[in-house]
This record gives C-alpha cells, sequence and structure tokens, in this order.
C-alpha cells in the first residue's frame, strides 16, 4: 500500500500547551485506496478484525530527534504476525507532540490503560477503533528512543 493513501488527522493535542482541561489525544487515519488491502491487514488469523492488544503503533525517525526538519514513519503492525497493517509519513515534531499530549492525559486523568484513541477508515467509512497506551518511537538505526516513547509503567521491552 503507498503512503500517500493515507490521511492522517489529530484532535485533542493543544490543551497541553494551552494548559486547558485534558482531553484524550485522537489520531484519525483514513485510507483512500482499494478497500480490500487494508481491510485484509487489519484481520486476524480468525478472519475478524485485529483488537487494540493485537495492534503495536510505532514512529520511525528519518533523521535527528533533535531536527526541526526531521520526518519520520508512523505504522501500524499486526502484533501476532509482525507484518505492517499501514505506514504514513508524519513530521516528527507533531508525532512527538502527540505523545507528549497522551503522557499527560495519562497522567492527569490516571487513564494508564488507554491514553490515546486510534481510529481507522477506509474512504471515509468507519473500520475498527483502539484505545492505546503505547506508542514506540526508534531513531534511524532502529534502536528504541525510551525518553521520546509512551510506554506505561510496569511494561518492560
Amino acid at each position: 500500500m503507498r503512503r500517500d493513501y493515507f490521511t492522517l488527522e489529530v484532535r485533542n493535542v493543544d490543551w497541553v500547551e494551552e494548559g486547558d482541561e485534558a482531553k484524550k489525544p485522537t489520531v484519525s487515519i483514513d485510507f483512500e485506496g482499494p478497500s480490500s488491502t487494508l481491510r485484509e491487514r487489519l484481520t486476524g488469523t480468525d478472519d475478524e478484525l485485529l483488537d487494540a492488544e493485537e495492534t503495536d503503533v510505532a514512529f520511525r525517525l528519518q533523521g535527528p530527534v533533535d531536527d526541526d526538519e526531521t520526518t519520520g514513519v508512523v505504522s501500524v503492525t499486526n502484533r501476532i504476525t509482525g507484518d505492517f497493517v499501514l505506514e504514513l509519513n508524519e513530521d516528527a515534531d507533531d508525532v512527538l507532540k502527540f505523545i507528549t499530549a497522551a503522557r499527560e492525559y495519562g497522567k492527569s486523568t490516571g487513564d494508564m490503560d488507554g491514553r490515546y484513541h486510534v481510529e481507522i477508515s477506509i474512504n471515509g467509512e468507519h473500520l475498527v477503533e483502539y484505545d492505546k497506551s503505547t506508542f514506540l518511537v526508534y531513531n534511524g538505526e532502529g534502536n528504541l528512543l525510551r525518553q521520546h516513547s509512551l510506554i506505561p509503567s510496569g511494561v518492560e521491552l
């Protein structure tokens, strides 16, 4: 699947900088390509759509984390098979801002089981949604950047 088939929209992240009431950060991903392709990748071995526990979300940097121009690849993978469900390009600053909002949301609400919300649709039609608490960030060499990742307490990687 081509990365340019995806549109990503983020909500509920500005409250951190503005000092407003905490809101669960949400990312909406819309796939504008052949629906069977993404639907197939989001289907598990039991022929049911994957649930939150069967998916992982990560961001792979394509440059230095402290460079304002750095971009990277957001990916959702099938935790059971390790296969990529989807990948799309995003600015590192935007992704790190989202992770910060998710971390602060968890701290302010004590909601450790779902610090952010993911909605995936195909051509505008809702397909799945997940509440997630982990979002891993890797540098260009594939090393985990713990200080930039969202990792719930008690989870060891």
